[in-house]
């Protein structure tokens, strides 16, 4: 595991935020693959980069600005695959004329799954899981069936279910 496949992994990880954040929703093609699977919660997956970008620029069009946070990156890389594992907060901003906080902001965290492509580390996998959230629900609420749905779960408890692969990998060692 070298010092440079890790600053690569996380490098891809921050540049989703940044892609998100500036709805360069083309940056994802540097993020992940062609074919990638994205958990973000019950009801909430794509199968393919295609409509997950579609999705997310329908969903974050309307928002008036977005900011996210990921820290506390771990990686462990086992040839051309790797396991990423980070914590995400993110506040979501839309003025909101009949009422309410302006913002959404929620914490939760990332588990990916990479591989090495001839363009460079890919996240083929994604788990996003938010445990966490304050303002109004409503900010979200940008396109049909875009809610937002408190997860009643926490780390410990995927942890202690055997559902973080970034902890699985570790545990494999």
């Amino acid at each position: 595991m070298s010092s440079d496949d890790i600053n690569r992994i996380i490098n891809a990880v921050n540049l989703y935020a940044l892609a998100t954040d500036t709805q360069r929703w083309e940056l994802f093609d540097l993020v992940f693959t062609p074919d990638v699977e994205a958990d973000y919660g019950p009801g909430i997956h794509w199968h393919d980069i295609a409509s997950f970008k579609r999705d997310f620029a329908a969903i974050h069009g309307p928002l008036d600005a977005s900011q996210h946070v990921v820290t506390n990156h771990q990686v462990d890389v086992k040839g051309d695959r790797a396991h990423a594992f980070s914590y995400v907060v993110g506040r979501l901003m839309r003025h909101m004329p009949e009422g309410g906080a302006d913002f959404l902001q929620s914490g939760g965290w990332y588990d990916d799954t990479l591989v090495r492509t001839p363009s460079g580390w890919r996240i083929q996998k994604r788990v996003c899981r938010s445990i966490w959230f304050e303002g109004n629900p409503r900010v979200l609420e940008t396109m049909p069936g875009a809610k937002v749905k408190p997860q009643s779960t926490t780390l410990r408890r995927e942890a202690e279910a055997g559902n973080l692969a970034y902890v699985k990998a570790l545990a494999a060692r």
